[in-house]
């Protein structure tokens, strides 16, 4: 997962959840198709997770009222906090 790539279609304005929510659904399809191979497998679900923090952040924009900075940071302090367990 990387900031920037996040932050990037988060302040992209010509995008919106459902776009987002729209490319990982084709992204996850994409995945199933007979040979992929695993380095190809790898660089989808680092797309796939770079847009759901995206939508996660946005969410948090959105529902709370979030500075899109703090949403940014918060995010990635859960992400951080999450792989020291």
């Amino acid at each position: 997962m990387r900031l920037p790539i996040i932050k990037h279609l988060v302040t992209n304005v010509s995008l919106d959840k459902n776009q987002i929510e729209t490319t990982v659904e084709v992204l996850i399809e994409l995945s199933e198709a007979r040979g992929i191979k695993d380095e190809e497998m790898d660089a989808i679900g680092e797309l796939v997770s770079n847009c759901e923090g995206a939508i996660a952040v946005i969410e948090d924009i959105s529902e709370n009222g979030t500075s899109t900075n703090d949403a940014l940071n918060g995010f990635m302090r859960r992400v951080m906090g999450s792989t020291d367990n």
